[in-house]
């Protein structure tokens, strides 16, 4: 990335946090990382593929081809052959916007299910060669699959609020450049830090409010990995311990839509969950758009 954009090392230091994170290798699509996610979800679960109806893909649009449906190409894959398969685009929102949409009344039967499937390609749209590029150099590709369920489940979605601020929607943008979509950035414009903090304080304070808790009641606090500092900044403004949040900085970039539920998952394995817990995932996105999804813990 250095060489190529001529950004000195201890600049992309602060930007990606690690040495090295994954990036889809050449050959590897994103719909194939999504796959295995699912594939890993279906066996733990036990789930028949013929008791899931619908099969969402979530990200940002640009799949591993053009005019196609991963979504569809996922549930083949899987057996899954009377679901509704389709697409949500939300940049790094979708997975949770798909989660929304699904968890409203009566979008499952009792004994039915949906399975979210979270995926991109954002390391195929950077330009390393830009160094105006650079914030976006920490870019890297994974995948995750939630099962949805009318029925029990170790999770509950207890609430969702979303917001947009279309006046970003033109400071980052796709550009075609020799057969590959490359993300441009606008002229800089100061603000936008300002605008995550004002978004995300309002959005919890929205949710806070309709669930009649205060931000103490928070038991984990998880957040996309686009920025270490934003991340910090915004605990400190919500009065938020950052030891009830996930730092993955040390060893993973920003993991697109995935990086929440990493988090997620890594509270799960160090036994960090408790019953009755409530965790909020704080998601977004380019757009400009940003989400809270508050979980209660069931497991």
């Amino acid at each position: 990335m250095s060489a190529a954009s001529g950004v000195p090392l201890a600049d992309l230091a602060r930007i990606t946090h690690c040495e090295t994170f994954p990036v889809l290798a050449e050959g590897e699509d994103a719909w194939e990382l999504a796959l295995a996610a699912a594939r890993t979800v279906l066996d733990r679960s036990g789930v028949a593929p013929d008791r899931i109806r619908q099969v969402v893909y979530a990200g940002s649009g640009a799949w591993d081809r053009p005019f196609w449906s991963p979504a569809a190409k996922v549930a083949h894959a899987l057996g899954i052959e009377d679901a509704h398969c389709f697409e949500v685009t939300n940049f790094c929102n979708a997975g949770m916007t798909a989660v929304r949409l699904l968890s409203t009344a009566g979008a499952l039967d009792e004994n039915t299910y949906a399975l979210v499937l979270v995926g991109d390609r954002l390391s195929r749209m950077v330009d390393y060669r830009d160094p105006d590029s650079k914030a976006l150099f920490n870019f890297g590709d994974a995948a995750a699959a939630v099962l949805l369920g009318g029925g029990p489940s170790r999770f509950r979605v207890v609430h969702s609020a979303m917001r947009t601020d279309g006046s970003w929607a033109d400071y980052y943008a796709g550009e075609l450049t020799d057969g590959r979509v490359l993300i441009r950035r606008a002229e800089h414009r100061k603000g936008l830090g300002e605008a995550y903090v004002r978004h995300f304080t309002a959005l919890v304070d929205e949710t806070v409010a309709a669930l009649g808790i205060t931000p103490g009641d928070i038991a984990h606090f998880l957040i996309n990995h686009g920025d270490r500092d934003m991340h910090q900044r915004l605990l400190a403004c919500l009065g938020i311990p950052a030891g009830r949040s996930v730092f993955n900085y040390d060893r993973l970039a920003h993991m697109g839509g995935a990086d929440t539920l990493i988090a997620l998952k890594d509270l799960e394995r160090g036994d960090r969950l408790r019953h009755g817990d409530l965790i909020m995932l704080a998601t977004s996105a380019m757009g400009f758009s940003w989400g809270i999804t508050t979980l209660e813990y069931l497991g």
